[in-house]
């Protein structure tokens, strides 16, 4: 499973900046076969952790969760980046290499008794998730987890998520 996605992931070198090296998935989301693969890949180790929701986050979490969602029987929360949700919203900042970004979720989108799996295409820094668990959590929900479809680990973007269980497809 994990050799055919790796195959459809194409690395795009010195992409945004020299000394980068982008996986680009959307080879892997254009090919029927990897996007069904992927989408099972995410959703399985969640299939019985009773689910209301799953939290994707803009913009590729757009293109997986909703898949990851109905896979498990649960309902689609898009985390946004800020400004872009028209009702009141939760705000939580995280920090890039120069400077601050802020993702969002509507206020009244979970409560005390909803539990949430988090889904992203990469886990890298881990700034932009560890944000995401801060929303949902901070709107009284349970994140039951976290899924990506690939992780950095170089990058140690499991630090600061103690406590949560990850998921990751693949590793580089």
């Amino acid at each position: 499973m994990t050799d055919l996605l790796r195959a459809l992931i194409r690395d795009v070198p010195d992409y945004p900046k020299a000394g980068i090296l982008f996986r680009d998935i959307t080879p892997l989301l254009r090919d029927t076969e990897g996007l069904q693969t992927t989408i099972d890949a995410l959703a399985t180790p969640w299939a019985a952790a009773e689910v209301d929701y799953v939290a994707g986050i803009e913009a590729r979490g757009f293109v997986l969760g909703p898949s990851v969602a109905l896979r498990l029987e649960a309902g689609f929360l898009p985390v946004r980046k800020a400004g872009k949700l028209p009702c009141p919203a939760a705000r939580e900042e995280y920090d890039l290499e120069y400077g601050t970004a802020a993702i969002e979720l509507h206020r009244d989108a979970l409560g005390p008794r909803d539990r949430v799996v988090i889904v992203d295409d990469v886990l890298a820094t881990g700034g932009t998730a560890r944000a995401a668990v801060r929303l949902v959590e901070g709107l009284g929900a349970t994140v039951v987890g976290l899924a990506f479809l690939i992780e950095l680990t170089a990058l140690g973007g499991r630090d600061g998520l103690d406590g949560h269980r990850i998921e990751s497809v693949i590793n580089y």
